[in-house]
């Protein structure tokens, strides 16, 4: 089945079946692989993704229902020459450990910005419910507040 939506602003059409979580389509069909696999039944969010600006686990995101919407991943989130300030402050504050779960939690933070410009510790606690199995949840809330802070 064809399914023609935008992914990173570009027009795409997935070849798969409707019920094919997006995470795979996004790996395997268009070759984002920053996009990360972590537990497969949304429980962690390393496959944390924008679906029409919400954040979604794609995961546990079927293809065949994300048809015309406008999916965003981290590859489009900021690059090595323009990164995004979440980017910026994820380094400045000594974010990443490991890094895999890294991906889901910036893209998590940029929509929690994006709807919350200056979110509170309850706020960015509740939004932020990504796993990071090396525990720098503090230093993810120091970045998001640096972020806010900056008026970005």
């Amino acid at each position: 089945m064809a399914i023609e939506a935008q992914v990173n602003g570009k027009p795409v059409t997935f070849h798969v079946d409707d019920d094919t979580p997006l995470l795979w389509a996004l790996r395997e069909e268009l070759g984002l692989t920053g996009t990360k696999f972590g537990c497969g039944i949304a429980a962690c969010g390393a496959c944390s993704v924008h679906v029409d600006g919400a954040v979604m686990r794609s995961c546990s995101v079927p293809v065949g229902t994300i048809a015309g919407k406008s999916i965003t991943t981290i590859e489009a989130l900021g690059s090595a020459d323009a990164p995004h300030p979440l980017q910026v402050a994820w380094i400045a504050h000594q974010v990443p450990q490991c890094g895999y779960c890294q991906s889901g939690q910036l893209m998590a933070a940029a929509a929690l910005l994006a709807t919350t410009p200056h979110p509170s510790d309850d706020q960015i606690d509740a939004a932020m419910t990504n796993i990071c199995r090396c525990a720098t949840y503090p230093r993810i809330r120091e970045a998001i507040h640096a972020v806010a802070g900056a008026g970005a």
